[in-house]
């Protein structure tokens, strides 16, 4: 009976040495107040230590409409390289993240060397407000947009923007026939069209957003009919 136990006891010990190998995943995830982005002895300066962590300060800071900051960036030495760094970053937040894209105007930053890091200033211009950024919501795929188009029809929304976790190759197509179905079952084919929005425009869209009045006129933006 010893024998017994002592068999089964070595069994659940290699079972559960083997489930937590299988549970072991790393996982990155960008938190405002995250030790990792903030400086823990300057309050509301963010640090960078590498090119992915400018990306992530500036994702912070437009998540938060912060229209001025400071970041701490450090395993530099070379003013043109940070330079080019920040140029570099800048312009792909702008032109290849779907929020960068949606919600700001421009992006300036200047650099200076301090002992150790590089002290930067940053101004963000934004084309969206803070409630608009804070209203995006959020969804795993296009399946989810009639259901959320018809919510905010019944609750007299005129916009209407989407975070979109997977893009498809015929998603572009699939949205729009959604729209068109939605505006005829809700009797609205005689209205004005309904302005719908990129972000970014080309490549894999990461946000939607759907003016369902009369909109300003948008560069990336699809009229239906």
């Amino acid at each position: 009976m010893r024998l017994h136990r002592v068999i089964c006891l070595l069994w659940a010990c290699l079972a559960l040495t083997g489930c937590s190998a299988l549970l072991e995943r790393e996982y990155a995830t960008v938190e405002p107040h995250s030790s990792k982005f903030w400086e823990s002895e300057a309050a509301g300066t963010l640090r960078a230590e590498n090119y992915q962590d400018i990306v992530n300060d500036l994702l912070i800071l437009i998540g938060q409409h912060t229209e001025s900051a400071t970041v701490r960036l450090y395993n530099y030495e070379d003013d043109l390289t940070v330079a080019d760094t920040l140029e570099q970053a800048t312009t792909e937040i702008q032109q290849e993240t779907s929020m960068g894209a949606y919600a700001v105007e421009y992006i300036t930053a200047s650099s200076r060397a301090q002992r150790g890091y590089y002290e930067i200033s940053l101004q963000i211009s934004y084309r969206r407000t803070a409630e608009q950024i804070q209203a995006v919501v959020n969804a795993t795929s296009t399946e989810a947009l009639p259901a959320l188009l018809e919510t905010a029809l019944d609750e007299g929304r005129t916009e209407l923007a989407v975070r979109i976790g997977y893009w498809g190759e015929n998603d572009q197509a699939r949205v729009e026939e959604a729209v068109a179905q939605l505006r005829e079952e809700r009797g609205l084919t005689e209205t004005p069209a309904w302005t719908i929005s990129y972000y970014p425009p080309s490549g894999q869209v990461g946000l939607i957003e759907f003016v369902m009045g009369q909109p300003p006129a948008e560069e990336n933006a699809e009229n239906l009919e």
